[in-house]
């Protein structure tokens, strides 16, 4: 009934609408849609009181949503916290529980808020401390509900600034527990820039612990990458010579900011290269990184990648790379190591090495675990028959390698044929409970390039095909002649 409601919509005319008509008709579609976001908590709740994620081989409800309905880990993450605290759970003896936020969502139901509101109610009663009765919570809840009703999600916000300094006039309310709520840093994605924004809280011990650190590391003058005379390291070692310091710090330009970052980069260089970390899945904790022996001749433009999913440009590679232990691995024409075998049930450091450059990533489709958080996993069993070749090897994440099993909920694996689009790469089968034509799958996350690819050579074909999911797709238009992949890399261990 939905579909055909929307369909209708999306048929009906709207020029005959006058204009005051048209301002009607979006606030009820909003409103229905705001009613809808109500629907999905229910749902979610539903799947996780029947343990459906569990029952299809998902570790999580986040992990349920992306793979079922496409969206991103931030939605998945989004939806599953709203359905936590606007959803009705309900006991172990099958009695309904009322929601944590009860009157926030009742006023969603109503569709007299959407998910920013909701969002913005939610950010202030986190921050209201423990300290406070349950009746002073329940009446902030209430009374930011009730303003959301007829305000935009960032009156909210503001509002919910007052009633947290009426709760908590003097500061004097917080405590431990609050703290060790809030603690927590938040690292972004890589932008357009390649940059990542940091975020987050640090509790006193943190920051006790981080100043003194500072005040040596990121003095003016100290660690200064623009500055080829800058010292690096401590600012208070005996060994620099004070003149030099001194007539470095003269030079210095930097924002206390941009010192503090410095001064985190000259820390983190320090601690991969001191050996204290030790071994992480069989290889030294360093930086790993992997580029083609063209961007290693040319030395310049270009990206190259991490072991942890992170991209570089090829100038800064170099320069994290100049103490480095470089290993050449040589990939063939559909960009697969060539044979590297070993006769032990467990891969050695030099076969993980050449999977980092040509899996870059869990192969499992629609996993972006990197490298660095991935064990080597054999296509065909270890006790079925398979060998510890290069070629019957590949990355998967812990998650996503329990759910390799031949129970009714697991996956299967398998290289890909020879005469296949994708040849010698890990196709996972899933279950028929998630695919009952059992469809062979490929990772395309960690090999970005293939879908620019697709998306080119779909816009220049008569017809439009939908992204290849797996070896089967031979007719697939642009793929059967594209070129060689270029990764031939060699891998270079920065930082140590």
């Amino acid at each position: 009934m939905l579909a055909a409601a929307v369909d209708g919509l999306l048929d009906a005319g709207l020029t005959e609408l006058s204009d005051g008509e048209v301002v009607e008709v979006m606030r009820g579609v909003e409103q229905s849609l705001r009613r809808t976001e109500a629907v999905s908590h229910r749902l979610v709740v539903e799947t996780v009181e029947r343990s459906v994620p569990a029952s299809l081989g998902y570790t999580s409800p986040k992990k349920l949503l992306i793979e079922a309905l496409r969206i991103s880990g931030a939605d998945a993450s989004a939806r599953v916290t709203a359905a936590r605290e606007l959803g009705v759970w309900h006991t172990l003896a099958g009695d309904p529980m009322p929601p944590v936020l009860p009157e926030t969502a009742a006023a969603q139901s109503d569709g007299d808020i959407g998910a920013d509101h909701v969002r913005a109610i939610a950010k202030v009663m986190r921050k209201i401390p423990h300290a406070v009765d349950n009746d002073a919570v329940a009446d902030a809840e209430a009374v930011l509900a009730t303003l959301a009703r007829s305000a935009t999600p960032e009156d909210v916000e503001q509002a919910g600034h007052r009633l947290l300094a009426y709760l908590n006039p003097d500061g004097s309310l917080g405590d431990d527990r609050d703290r060790k709520r809030r603690r927590g840093i938040s690292i972004g994605r890589q932008d357009t820039e390649l940059m990542s924004r940091i975020s987050g809280e640090l509790d006193p011990v943190a920051r006790a612990m981080l100043d003194p650190i500072l005040a040596k590391w990121a003095r003016p003058g100290m660690n200064n990458p623009d500055d080829p005379d800058s010292p690096a390291g401590d600012g208070e070692n005996p060994a620099i010579d004070r003149d030099v310091l001194a007539a470095a710090a003269a030079r210095d330009t930097r924002t206390a900011a941009q010192r503090n970052h410095d001064a985190f980069s000259a820390v983190f260089r320090t601690l991969l290269e001191s050996g204290v970390l030790g071994p992480h899945r069989g290889l030294p904790t360093t930086v790993i990184v992997t580029m083609t022996l063209e961007q290693l001749e040319k030395a310049t433009g270009g990206l190259a990648t991490t072991a942890t999913g992170g991209l570089l440009p090829i100038e800064d590679a170099l320069a994290l790379a100049e103490k480095a232990h470089p290993v050449l691995a040589l990939f063939d024409h559909a960009g697969r190591p060539l044979h590297l075998g070993r006769r032990r049930r467990l891969a050695s450091a030099d076969q993980r090495l050449a999977l980092i450059a040509a899996d870059g990533g869990c192969t499992r489709p629609g996993c972006s675990a990197p490298a660095s958080l991935c064990a080597v996993h054999h296509v065909t069993d270890w006790h079925k028959g398979g060998r510890t070749d290069i070629e019957g090897l590949a990355l998967v994440c812990d998650a996503c390698h329990a759910q390799v099993n031949d129970g009714p909920a697991g996956w299967a694996t398998r290289s890909a044929p020879a005469h296949s689009t994708h040849a010698g790469r890990t196709e996972w089968i899933p279950p028929p409970r998630i695919d009952p034509t059992r469809r062979p799958r490929i990772n395309h996350r960690n090999h970005p390039g293939e879908l620019i690819e697709h998306a080119r050579a779909s816009r220049s074909a008569p017809v439009t095909h939908s992204p290849p999911t797996g070896a089967g797709d031979p007719a697939v238009p642009g793929w059967a002649g594209r070129a060689a992949d270029p990764r031939r890399a060699a891998d270079s261990g920065g930082g140590g």
